[in-house]
């Protein structure tokens, strides 16, 4: 189905949008120039977001831009170079490693630093998060992420006439945003069930295209949660210790059982620091519910998990 957006698109420029909502175009110059040069104003008014130049360029500039020589040979290029780059086949680790194609890394973070055009991040274990997601884009890694989508994001930083810092959190317009509400075949929402406590708590997931690499994020601002439950992804780093254990629960075993509902079989789970460790309990628990005693699922486990560490000091646990 033809989206509004492509409809309003001349036919030689039609996969504007398909460029825009894969976050590849962030790290590549080119790609870059192409979308600062549809539009320059827009390019700075909207801090370099892509998607919101397409939804608010007027008729007349996409004309004009259509006609432009300079436009259409940088666009080819640009799309040419985005083909080769989603192509598996090309990738360094098809030709470097051809005996393991069934391998998967899961890779679950709190955060992801992408760009700021997805806030979903507030320092370096986010930036980690997302040089991780693209350089695994960039050889081809068999990669595929979980975190959490935060419609508000982490606070912005205002220092007032009183001189106190205040946080201030914007809500992020999901329709001016790199990512895609994920649906099953029949159209419908997707959506991850756990159980916390005595209650099932749901979410919704959004799927953001970063490079090769796939990222699923979830969210759990949806009807039939509870208040409570809605917001436990509404902001990142929010709440005390029954929200973050929550989350944390949310994260590791929502996140396998995601994973599980869309056909993935990772064969390495990387946790980046502690946040979803609960995903270890998930999968032990599939290895017990599989026929593994105890102790042979545990032995499993550690063979398949990697786990990164920020604060390996006292104060950073």
């Amino acid at each position: 189905m033809t989206s509004p957006l492509e409809q309003k698109l001349p036919d030689n420029i039609k996969r504007l949008p398909e460029l825009a909502n894969n976050l590849w175009w962030s790290w590549n110059a080119e790609a870059r120039s192409l979308f600062s040069y549809l539009d320059p104003a827009k390019w700075s008014e909207t801090h370099h977001n892509p998607v919101q130049i397409l939804h608010e360029i007027d008729d007349e500039r996409l004309q004009a831009i259509a006609k432009d020589p300079f436009f259409n040979r940088l666009y080819t290029k640009v799309m040419m170079k985005l083909d080769h780059e989603m192509d598996m086949n090309n990738s360094w680790f098809r030709q470097a490693y051809p005996d393991h194609e069934d391998d998967l890394i899961a890779y679950f973070s709190f955060e992801f630093g992408l760009h700021n055009t997805l806030p979903i991040y507030s320092g370096g274990l986010g930036i980690l998060s997302g040089d991780h997601t693209k350089e695994s884009s960039d050889l081809g890694l068999p990669f595929v992420c979980v975190g959490f989508m935060y419609p508000q994001g982490y606070f912005r930083q205002r220092l007032p006439s009183h001189g106190w810092q205040e946080a201030v959190y914007e809500q992020l317009d999901f329709d001016l945003a790199p990512i895609s509400l994920l649906k099953d075949d029949a159209g419908n929402e997707r959506r991850v069930t756990i159980k916390i406590g005595d209650e099932m708590v749901s979410a919704k997931v959004w799927l953001v295209q970063v490079g090769r690499t796939s990222l699923y994020l979830m969210d759990t601002d949806v009807d039939e949660n509870a208040a409570w439950n809605r917001e436990l992804s509404s902001r990142l780093y929010y709440g005390g210790g029954d929200m973050r254990i929550r989350q944390e629960m949310m994260l590791g075993i929502g996140g396998v059982r995601l994973l599980r509902q869309l056909g993935y079989k990772p064969t390495v789970w990387h946790m980046n620091e502690g946040h979803s460790a609960f995903l270890l309990l998930e999968t032990l628990r599939e290895k017990v519910a599989e026929g593994m005693s105890f102790e042979e699922a545990k032995a499993a486990i550690r063979k398949q998990t990697v786990f990164t560490t920020h604060t390996p000091v006292p104060a950073g646990h």
